[in-house]
């Protein structure tokens, strides 16, 4: 169905549409060497123009692989569709052959079919028009007859204007989140390696095996025909614990006895025991601040001594300044495992206990400033996604000034 007033058009009736060049060994061995765009550089409604790829193009390539303002530029593999636009970032540069060029013919504005593009990925709508093998491609014979709606080019300017509000939204957002990301990086190294202390301390940091400052437990195997929406116990199953500014997912059991799961006691911390990937992926520690949670099988637990230590604090040393060293912990292939044997001889550093408090009351107000951004960014993007799905369907309308 299409909206009144509006057109349903092929892209290749609205674009002039060119792979780029085959990239090839002679092509980097000659000179004189040309940027040019790949999959890498191209970004939903941006270009990664940090590492630039060279190789040469001749003078008559040069002129067929030239873009010019306004040129779509789209994956053709990997995430198909995903595209930006080249406003002349660089004044020279060219493309590869993963990569699409568009060139409107005027009917359409390149601003409203980089959001077009974008809404249908996001509705996984170019799944019928992708070559399947390895990796997904979207050639040019198919992307040609991809078809457009198509509001009059007024409607297309005033639809693109009001989604790249949400796109100013979220670039901001992104980059506070990512300033406070570095500030809380920051904090961890200069805090929790005593680089600056706060003014009240001076004691000297004591060095102490980690089973001197915890004991160690292991979850015990929670069988799945337990869990239930109205059970009885939250409980953690093996691959469900990872560490989210001290969060954990939580599933409730229905029916328990003694035997069947390890009750947690507020303050302990958790570290998982297995992986599929790789052994730094098993240094995430999580302090779980709740009592009578059920704790599965492959899940070690350190459960510290309360005149030593605070819970907050090692989840963060384990986590950020000593992962590298548990990971030299972790033995396996296919799968790796953690076991807490190996845990128990790692060395640490602490100070007392009032300043470890001190410092996890700093880094988890970072963390809530981190988790709040990153629920703010979230909530754009979903708005973002649903004003497209209004606004490119013709379900809304917007208004058009007369003139």
């Amino acid at each position: 169905m299409v909206s009144k007033g509006w057109t349903r058009q092929k892209v290749g009736e609205l674009f002039d549409v060119q792979l780029g060049k085959m990239l090839n060994q002679e092509a980097k061995m000659q000179h004189p060497q040309f940027p040019y765009l790949t999959n890498f550089n191209v970004q939903w409604g941006k270009f990664y123009m940090d590492e630039m790829n060279e190789m040469h193009f001749t003078e008559k390539q040069r002129e067929k692989f030239s873009l010019k303002h306004g040129d779509v530029i789209m994956c053709e593999g990997g995430e198909v569709g995903r595209c930006a636009i080249w406003n002349e970032q660089l004044s020279t540069c060219y493309y590869q052959k993963a990569l699409h060029r568009l060139r409107t013919k005027g009917n359409i504005l390149p601003e409203y079919f980089q959001y077009y593009m974008e809404s249908l990925a996001g509705k996984k709508l170019l799944d019928d028009y992708t070559t399947r093998t390895s990796i997904s491609h979207l050639t040019r014979e198919k992307l040609v007859k991809l078809p457009v709606n198509l509001p009059p080019v007024s409607e297309q300017k005033k639809i693109a204007k009001i989604l790249s509000v949400w796109d100013q939204a979220i670039s901001t957002t992104e980059k506070l989140l990512d300033n406070c990301q570095q500030q809380k990086k920051a904090l961890v190294q200069i805090l929790l390696k005593s680089q600056i202390r706060f003014p009240e301390f001076e004691d000297e940091w004591k060095r102490y095996r980690l089973k001197q400052v915890c004991d160690f437990k292991k979850g015990y195997g929670l069988s799945k025909d337990l869990i239930s929406s109205n059970g009885k116990y939250k409980c953690i199953l093996y691959g469900q614990l990872y560490t989210k500014y001290g969060e954990v997912i939580k599933n409730i059991v229905s029916r328990t006895n003694s035997e069947e799961g390890t009750k947690s006691v507020a303050g302990d911390i958790l570290i998982p025991s297995s992986t599929t990937t790789t052994g730094i992926d098993l240094a995430n520690a999580v302090a779980l601040l709740e009592d009578d949670v059920l704790l599965g099988g492959d899940i070690n637990i350190l459960r510290p001594n309360r005149n030593l230590v605070c819970s907050i604090f090692i989840a963060h040393l384990l986590t950020h300044i000593k992962k590298h060293q548990i990971a030299s912990f972790a033995q396996g292939v296919t799968i790796i495992h953690l076991y807490g044997n190996d845990l128990k001889h790692l060395n640490i550093e602490l100070p007392k206990l009032e300043e470890q408090q001190k410092i996890a009351q700093v880094l988890t107000a970072a963390d809530r400033e981190i988790q709040t951004l990153q629920q703010k960014l979230a909530c754009l993007k979903q708005e973002k996604k649903a004003l497209m799905q209004q606004l490119l369907t013709g379900k809304r309308r917007v208004k058009v000034d007369e003139s």
